[in-house]
């Protein structure tokens, strides 16, 4: 028989066992998203990861042709067939003994509350900028969701193989307008016709690539280091001397490479290069995994909880269903923040009460998925969700906590969607009711009274409805009809539904619930808004409901 202190020596040395297992599964991890403007080369950067990741063989391209394979992060057909990013989804590699979750996003300014909603999973952001056109709309929006949460950002200026702006120019631009302290860590020699290859001022090395068609496959490489006297018989003596004043110019009056600095938000490491020829991919991917953060604390309503906290928790930052198209099923992506996941556990989710048996939980790697067993802080796995789940939601063991909510923010589109075929009314309030659940789009329902009770659909932007109608058409074989609507904005009333009988006349303003039965505000003008917010400060209106 086992003595007590016997037993409690065990239990501890158990204990400090998993405690060490646990903080080295969280070291290894890196969460991370990539942000740009459409057409910057966000899709081509991720698959190159992904190459170089071991994670697939061959890149394939978003502008895809007959001859190529589809790319691996646009899984849905209407990606392919548009050739954008339209979901966000979640594909996992490993890279030089770290464990990588890269959650891509759409690139589209149509989809960005989707991408909000993927930032606040990730730990680290990848800003991707081409060279050609510098900073654009799009990338400016994110960055500044990026900065709300202080999280470190890397920057990856595309494209150096086309007609480029001059490096110097691109780099006083994200310092001028994003308010950014950049430190190039490569830098391109040559662009266009005449880009090289790029020098890596960490390592004193030029790396030199062999054009790769496509760069359907991990380049050729070849290092020169920058004292090597045969360099200037390779690159040429004009690339060299103007390499060489560059990087004069960089280190007097550049700045200097502060990891806590990176960590904080506060710097920007910058790399050059292409991805679509993969020049400068890899001494990306391997810098980054150096400078950026492991999964780091998150707030609650209990406090910060640390990643190494010994009770699990997580929230849900995406639903998405019908990805296999073999399985009507909808799957819950669930960011884990502490703790360790292990398949079967019991959890309790802290909107219902409701305590949840994980049985099925699934590794995700876009329309891909496996079975899994365990899981740490920064991963994110996937939960078939019969009902259980909503974003935003916090599923947890032991003291009850609650991360913050995810917003629903003011759509600018309103449409009414009928169903052309009556036969199909429960297909058809099936798959509305599914597009609500994930948030692809979203919907508002009459408040009370006459008119039509029919649901309203509002919209970022137009994609959003095409997404709706095509995702109808093909998953629950619906046709359906669109019917825009004179409305230009909408607000919901912060102070509840009491503060809103009880206020002024809503002369053009129509009254809308949403999913969560909260009041919305939809007008027919800017005039009629700022009239209704003037003359209503009791009712609290606001842009963003949470």
């Amino acid at each position: 028989m086992i003595r007590p202190l016997i037993r409690i020596r065990i239990f501890r040395s158990y204990m400090l066992e998993l405690s060490t297992n646990l903080k080295a599964a969280i070291e290894r991890r890196r969460t991370f998203a990539i942000i740009s403007h459409p057409d910057a080369g966000k899709t081509t950067l991720t698959e190159k990861l992904l190459l170089y990741g071991g994670a697939i063989q061959e890149a394939g391209a978003v502008k895809n042709r007959r001859a190529e394979r589809a790319s691996t992060s646009d899984w849905m057909e209407l990606e392919r067939q548009r050739g954008i990013s339209i979901t966000s989804t979640v594909l996992q590699f490993e890279y030089d003994n770290f464990h990588l979750n890269l959650l891509d996003t759409p690139g589209h300014h149509d989809f960005s509350e989707d991408t909000y909603r993927t930032l606040t999973a990730a730990d680290n952001a990848v800003m991707l900028v081409d060279a050609a056109k510098g900073l654009e709309t799009q990338t400016r929006k994110l960055f500044e969701v990026c900065r709300m949460r202080d999280i470190p950002i890397f920057t990856f200026i595309n494209k150096l193989d086309r007609p480029a702006r001059d490096s110097l120019e691109l780099i006083d631009e994200i310092e001028r307008e994003l308010g950014l302290t950049a430190y190039a860590v490569t830098w391109a020699i040559g662009e266009g016709e005449t880009f090289q290859g790029i020098y890596n001022r960490l390592t004193g090395n030029v790396h030199l690539y062999e054009r790769n068609p496509r760069g359907r496959r991990q380049a050729e490489e070849r290092i020169v280091s920058l004292r090597n006297a045969e360099l200037e018989s390779i690159i040429g003596e004009k690339a060299l001397r103007q390499l060489k004043e560059d990087l004069e110019m960089l280190d007097g009056a550049g700045a200097n490479l502060d990891c806590e600095a990176i960590l904080k938000g506060a710097i920007t490491p910058v790399f050059f290069g292409s991805a679509m020829t993969n020049f400068g991919v890899e001494p990306f991917l391997e810098a980054f995994l150096e400078f950026s953060a492991a999964p780091a604390a998150h707030e609650s309503s209990i406090g910060e909880i640390l990643p190494d906290y010994a009770e699990f928790s997580g929230f849900v930052f995406k639903l998405q269903a019908n990805m296999d198209p073999r399985h009507r099923d909808c799957l819950a992506f669930v960011r884990i923040c502490s703790g360790q996941f292990e398949k079967d556990m019991t959890v309790t989710n802290a909107r219902t009460g409701k305590k949840v048996r994980l049985t099925r939980p699934q590794k995700v790697f876009a329309r891909e998925r496996e079975s899994m067993d365990e899981a740490f802080p920064g991963d994110v796995v996937g939960l078939n969700n019969p009902g259980a789940f909503a974003i935003g939601d916090t599923i947890y063991t032991g003291k009850k906590m609650v991360y913050p909510p995810i917003p629903s923010f003011s759509p600018e589109l309103f449409a009414r969607l009928r169903n052309t075929n009556t036969s199909l009314a429960k297909k058809f309030q099936k798959g509305i009711a599914q597009l609500e659940e994930e948030g692809a789009v979203q919907i508002l329902h009459p408040h009370l009274g006459g008119g039509s009770q029919e649901p309203i659909l509002a919209a970022v932007g137009e994609l959003q409805f095409e997404v709706a109608q095509y995702r109808l058409k093909t998953e629950y074989g619906v046709e359906t009809r669109l019917e825009t609507l004179p409305y230009t904005s909408a607000r919901w009333v912060g102070a509840g539904w009491d503060a809103l009988q009880k206020g002024k006349d809503l002369y053009e303003t129509d009254v809308f619930r949403d999913r969560w039965e909260r009041p919305v505000l939809l007008f027919r003008s800017k005039w009629h808004q700022e009239k209704m917010e003037e003359r209503g400060a009791e009712l609290n209106l606001t842009s963003v409901g949470i």
